[in-house]
């Protein structure tokens, strides 16, 4: 078994077809049947099942993918660091809709003083950060464990071979608008809450009460607006008078001065932290990126 056969599975199984990949890998489709032929008959079982339709990958090639593109990360993330020192650096995060962890990114970026960088980050559903990190689509995840999600977020990530780093603790905070009529009080409870609209991030088919972003999501809100990001819940906040219970970090400079964070009377303590592939070896951009994270430790009201 080779690092070239593991790099040509991964592209056909990108591809979804044995000539588009060969095309890509700019060999002949013999040629690539024949060493992916080769590869099946050395580990004992078919990657691929051919037909006149194309390829389809079989469950045990599922989870041969899998630690294919792992070992393949894992050789370019030492190739980017003792070889190609002056090539393109890449980085890519996913996020639930954090403020402190977009601003992350952006210090990051500006540290990271190379001429040429590919980033993205990608803030999205608690489902989507997950299949994100266990895809290789972003190196690192950012979401929040607590008490009453910990079991089942913990039994998803090793059923994908991801691993849970916490970062920092918080208290639970309601963040509204600073015209709202409870904005100036010291402490909220849910009760005061009742006549306002709950606010929350639409997790889409995921929609499991363990995969919320907001705490108490099995809470039986009296009103409630779902939306997709985060510039429309704030839209929401000051047209309807919304709100949304949030980990209480604020960052002015991204979502300006009118919000406030108030502390919740029923506080449930959050785990910030991060996601990353077991036993993977985390980039130089991935530990800048969790340093300027850890910075907001400080921040935590």
């Amino acid at each position: 078994m080779t690092l070239q056969q593991l790099r040509y599975v991964i592209t056909i199984a990108d591809c979804g077809s044995m000539n588009e990949a060969a095309k890509k890998l700019f060999i002949s489709q013999p040629s690539l049947s024949g060493t992916i032929k080769e590869l099946e008959i050395e580990i004992g079982f078919d990657i691929f099942l051919r037909s006149n339709r194309g390829i389809v990958i079989t469950p045990e090639g599922e989870e041969f993918l899998s630690y294919a593109k792992q070992v393949s990360e894992q050789c370019r993330l030492l190739e980017d660091k003792y070889i190609e020192k002056k090539s393109k650096k890449k980085f890519s995060v996913s996020m639930q809709h954090y403020t402190f962890a977009v601003k992350a990114f952006v210090e990051m970026v500006k540290k990271v003083g190379m001429e040429q960088y590919e980033f993205a980050v990608h803030e999205t559903k608690t489902y989507e950060v997950i299949e994100n990190v266990k895809n290789f689509k972003s190196e690192l995840g950012v979401l929040y464990l607590n008490d009453f999600n910990e079991q089942v977020m913990t039994k998803v990530l090793r059923e994908n071979s991801l691993e849970f780093v916490e970062l920092f603790q918080c208290d639970t905070y309601v963040y509204l608008w600073s015209g709202h009529p409870l904005a100036n009080r010291e402490i909220i409870s849910m009760k005061e809450l009742e006549e306002y609209p709950c606010l929350a991030f639409d997790q889409g088919k995921n929609n499991s009460f363990y995969l919320a972003e907001e705490v108490k999501s099995t809470y039986d809100y009296k009103r409630i607006i779902k939306a997709n990001d985060r510039a429309t819940i704030l839209n929401l906040m000051i047209g309807l008078h919304g709100y949304t219970l949030c980990s209480g970090i604020i960052c002015e400079e991204l979502n300006g001065d009118d919000y406030k964070a108030v502390p919740l009377v029923e506080s449930e303590t959050m785990r910030i932290g991060y996601i990353k592939r077991k036993g993977s070896i985390i980039s130089s951009n991935g530990e800048l990126y969790i340093k300027e994270l850890i910075n907001y430790k400080d921040m935590v009201l």
